[in-house]
């Protein structure tokens, strides 16, 4: 049986830990989390992450109706952004939106991380996409991430930040962990003259140990994006 305060008290937890590495400012980002009963604990609107306290978490429904919440206090605009997750992918249980400046840089740089060049984020992860532009607080956003939601729980969203969804909290919050570490040494690569790809063939043995360590999600496998200028056409 799940315990809520404990997992309100962990979301608590992930939201000051990403204000502290900076991957927010101000009032920034977006957590939640899926209850077994299906109903979503989410992060209000309107808030720092490093002022969250269990009491300001709100519960809403499937379909984004407030069902508990402190006076005052309502979901994050982006909540479409994490009911879709939820809808297309039943094995996903926490979505966490934020802006870490790595993985950022090359969201606004119009760049997908295509690389295949850290072992362990060739394993967890693999290509990582940019989905196309959408105004926050509309569907669009949504709209631009569910065609890349069935092969990946890591995206990048065109000028706006990165996407991570998990089975559960700790993993969604990993995922960030991992991609904005991997952009920082991939940036540091290019600055010290290339990023190298690992072999094809060390590609596939990689993969192939995800089951080995007991790493859930989805993985693309080796697939290509085009690596594309500012101001080029979006990934399709």
């Amino acid at each position: 049986m799940e315990n809520i305060q404990e997992i309100k008290e962990q979301i608590c937890d992930v939201c000051h830990k990403m204000w502290q590495l900076g991957w927010v400012a101000a009032n920034d980002g977006n957590v939640s989390v899926k209850l077994e009963d299906g109903t979503i604990l989410a992060t209000p609107t309107g808030m720092s992450k490093s002022f969250i306290t269990p009491e300001k978490l709100i519960l809403i429904d499937a379909k984004g109706n407030v069902l508990e919440a402190a006076e005052g206090l309502r979901p994050s605009s982006e909540i479409k952004m994490h009911l879709r997750c939820y809808e297309k992918r039943p094995d996903v249980h926490s979505v966490i939106h934020a802006h870490p400046a790595g993985a950022t840089g090359f969201a606004v740089a119009h760049r997908s991380m295509d690389m295949y060049n850290m072992i362990e984020d060739v394993a967890a992860i693999g290509s990582v996409p940019l989905t196309p532009y959408g105004t926050p607080s509309t569907t669009e956003v949504p709209d631009a991430i569910e065609p890349y939601l069935e092969e990946h729980d890591v995206m990048l969203l065109e000028n706006h930040g990165a996407l991570t969804v998990g089975s559960d909290l700790l993993t969604a919050y990993y995922r960030m962990e991992s991609l904005e570490l991997w952009a920082k040494i991939s940036i540091n690569a290019i600055i010290l003259g290339g990023s190298y790809d690992i072999s094809r063939e060390n590609i596939d043995k990689l993969i192939n140990l995800r089951e080995y360590y007991g790493i859930s999600g989805r993985h693309p496998g080796y697939k290509k994006y085009p690596r594309r200028e500012q101001g080029e056409p979006t990934d399709k």
